[in-house]
């Protein structure tokens, strides 16, 4: 055989091999030079849109008419500007993935890393820690006290921790067998129907009680509470730590922005009828989750029951994120460790996160002001602040028109003071609520 036969298997082994490793999408990317991530078996980006809802959604909806009570009206405004600064955050993020011009990175950490080196790497990790491990806290807050509020009266009324153990317990089931984000897209599309649900019982309810309540108090502005509520409005958008993970999981990525700008505008559409309605109604006396302050009856436990298995199909998805990044992180794969230690070593992982998930909602059950907390201190990092100086730092500063130099500070203008003050007030609110 002649050295140019020879030269030609090798090329076209090496192609087949190609072939093989990667789907037409991510061959899609390689002619453009870029190593694009497995997408044989991605989903559709009608299920990367249900991710986004459930995962923002949620309890957010709940809280909005709580945050206008601390910040008054402006809150409106607020939430359209955190409305619009965070699909341009979750584009610009997903941009970032790629910017090297050579393979998609993996997560928000790895972006990170690639911007600062390793110190950057830890300190974004530790940050979107508090959002994939602090919102699962939360929500096992929320289930517990909804669970035992739905047993009151009866034997099983186990106590908030208690039955914050048992969602714990039920989250774990989904959480130890699924692998990556595709396989929770079902959630997500039940959660994000048990948002529209429970936003129009809440609605409708509210709108009912106006006509047998006492006029409420609204104020246009309470400057000295505005952090703390921009810090729960953040929290309201909080997606970007998990959208490297979502974007993944698509078939064709290149439908990203449409994805996330889908999800978000279909939360902003649930923020304003939950928020606006709550607020003008009950007012002063609005109660974070919303539906506390609604009238007793069946309405109000199915908005109950209905949020409680929102919370615990959405649990799973930020949960996996940080899962992923961690067993990225410790190499943790079938080409590895085989098929069967792989799933033990993964499942241990897993079982440690639930527990330590677990013991901090036990500790800390208080969910208005943790949801504050987890809003100023890591989402108004990780949506306002991160993505505008990644997204610099890669991709350049003199190359970007001056209007949208502009919009990028004013976005980490609003990051700062969220991450600054929210924090501090949302601290001071948590040793209040201890010392009660």
């Amino acid at each position: 055989m002649s050295k140019e036969s020879i030269e030609m298997d090798q090329k076209g082994g090496d192609l087949q091999e190609r072939e093989d490793a990667y789907s037409e999408v991510e061959l899609e990317y390689n002619r453009h030079g870029i190593v694009d991530v497995n997408r044989e078996h991605a989903g559709s980006s009608f299920l990367a849109y249900f991710n986004v809802v459930c995962v923002v959604a949620g309890t957010g909806t709940l809280g909005l008419p709580y945050a206008l009570r601390l910040g008054g009206w402006i809150g409106i405004l607020i939430i359209f500007l955190a409305w619009s600064m965070s699909i341009y955050t979750g584009i610009i993020l997903i941009r970032c993935l790629y910017a090297n011009g050579k393979r998609r990175l993996i997560s928000y950490k790895e972006v990170a890393t690639e911007c600062f080196g390793m110190i950057g790497g830890w300190i974004t990790f530790f940050f979107s820690s508090w959002t994939t491990l602090g919102a699962p806290v939360l929500y096992t807050v929320l289930a517990g006290s909804n669970l035992n509020e739905l047993c009151k009266g009866t034997s099983g009324e186990l106590g908030n921790v208690k039955w914050g153990i048992i969602s714990c317990a039920i989250v774990a089931v989904p959480f130890i067998l699924v692998k990556s984000m595709k396989e929770v897209a079902w959630m997500s599309a039940c959660g994000a129907l048990a948002t529209v649900i429970v936003v129009l019982i809440v609605l409708v309810v509210s709108c009912i009680d106006l006509q047998h309540i006492a006029p409420a108090h609204h104020d246009a502005v309470i400057w000295n509470k505005f952090p703390i509520a921009l810090s729960t409005i953040s929290f309201s958008f909080g997606g970007n730590v998990v959208y490297s993970h979502v974007e993944a999981s698509m078939k064709k990525p290149s439908q990203w922005p449409k994805a996330v700008a889908g999800g978000l505008s279909t939360c902003a559409v649930l923020y304003f009828l939950s928020a606006v309605p709550g607020y003008y109604i009950y007012g002063d006396q609005a109660q974070s989750p919303i539906y506390s302050s609604i009238s007793d009856g069946v309405p109000k436990i199915i908005a109950i029951v209905i949020m409680t298995l929102h919370v615990l199909t959405a649990s799973p998805i930020l949960l996996t994120s940080f899962a992923l990044d961690v067993e990225e992180m410790l190499n943790v794969t079938v080409k590895r460790f085989g098929k069967i230690n792989e799933f033990l070593i993964r499942a241990t992982i897993r079982i440690l996160v639930m527990v330590v998930v677990g013991v901090i909602g036990a500790v800390v059950p208080h969910f208005d002001d943790l949801m504050a907390l987890i809003g100023a201190f890591a989402n108004c990092a990780l949506i306002f602040i991160f993505p505008i100086v990644f997204y610099i730092r890669l991709t350049g500063f003199r190359n970007k028109p001056i209007y949208e130099l502009a919009w990028c500070g004013l976005i980490v203008l609003l990051g700062i003071v969220g991450l600054i003050f929210g924090t501090i007030d949302a601290i001071e609110s948590l040793i209040t609520d201890f010392k009660k």
